[in-house]
C-alpha cells in the first residue's frame, strides 16, 4: 500500500468517525435541540395600548386565541376586539364562533367587531385586514394568533400592513402545540412542519415586499 492510498483510507476513517460522533451527539441532545426548534416559531412583541385587538382566523377547538384576546382586552390594551374569520356558510363563519367565545370570556358585545372574509391563508387575511385598518384609520393594532403561528404571521403582517401602522403580535397558548414536546404528538409534528413550509412559501410570495418600519418607542402603560 503506497502513502497516498494510506492517506485516503485514513481520511475516510476520520470522516466516518466524525459523522458517527455527530449522530451520537444529536441523539444525546435531541430533546433540547427539538425544544429550541419548537421555540423558534413562538414570538411576542412588547405589548402596548393599540387601537384594536385583532384575532386571526381559524382559532382552535378550545378557543385559545379568543381567550388570549379577551385577556388583553381586560388588561385595557385596546377598546375593541376584531374577530377576523373565514366564512363557513353564506350566513355564518368563524368570526361568529369567536364572538361567542369572547363574550363568554367577558368581552362585551359592544366591544366586538366581526370581520368575515374569504381568505384562504394568512397572507390573504392580512391583505383583507389592511383594508379594514385603512378604513378605520387605526395607527396601531395588536394581533393575536396561536403561539406556533406568531413568527410567520408577524413576517407577513410586517410586509402587508403599511409601515405607518404599528403592528404588534401576541401569542396565544395552544393546547395542540407545546414547544417543549411537539415531537411527541402527531398533531405537534404536523403543525411544526406546516409552519416550516408556510414560512418558506410566505417568504417567496412576499420576497419583493418592503419590510415595515421598526416598532416605534413604546410608551409605558398607564392605568
Amino acid at each position: 500500500m503506497n502513502r497516498s492510498q494510506h492517506g485516503g483510507i485514513l481520511s475516510r476513517l476520520i470522516t466516518i468517525v466524525g459523522v458517527v460522533c455527530l449522530v451520537v451527539l444529536l441523539y444525546l441532545f435531541r430533546d433540547p435541540l427539538l425544544h429550541l426548534a419548537g421555540e423558534f416559531w413562538v414570538v411576542e412583541d412588547p405589548l402596548a395600548r393599540s387601537d384594536a385587538i385583532i384575532i386571526l382566523s381559524d382559532d382552535n377547538y378550545s378557543g385559545d386565541r379568543a381567550a388570549r384576546a379577551a385577556e388583553l382586552y381586560r388588561m385595557g390594551l385596546a377598546p375593541r376586539v376584531v374577530a377576523s374569520g373565514r366564512m363557513l356558510r353564506p350566513y355564518a363563519g368563524i368570526a361568529e364562533l369567536m364572538q361567542h367565545d369572547l363574550e363568554a370570556d367577558g368581552v362585551p358585545a359592544s366591544a366586538i367587531e366581526l370581520f368575515p372574509h374569504h381568505a384562504d391563508n394568512t397572507r390573504e387575511e392580512a391583505e383583507a385586514l389592511r383594508s379594514l385598518v385603512a378604513q378605520k384609520g387605526w395607527r396601531g393594532i395588536l394581533v393575536v394568533t396561536s403561539n406556533y403561528h406568531t413568527r410567520r404571521a408577524r413576517f407577513i403582517l410586517n410586509r402587508v400592513i403599511p409601515s405607518e401602522v404599528i403592528v404588534r403580535v401576541a401569542e396565544a397558548r395552544d393546547v395542540d402545540y407545546d414547544p417543549g414536546s411537539w415531537w411527541h404528538s402527531r398533531l405537534g409534528l404536523k403543525i411544526f412542519f406546516h409552519e416550516s413550509i408556510g414560512i418558506v412559501v410566505a417568504w417567496w410570495e412576499l420576497r419583493n415586499a418592503p419590510h415595515a418600519a421598526l416598532l416605534a418607542p413604546i410608551p409605558p402603560l398607564t392605568h
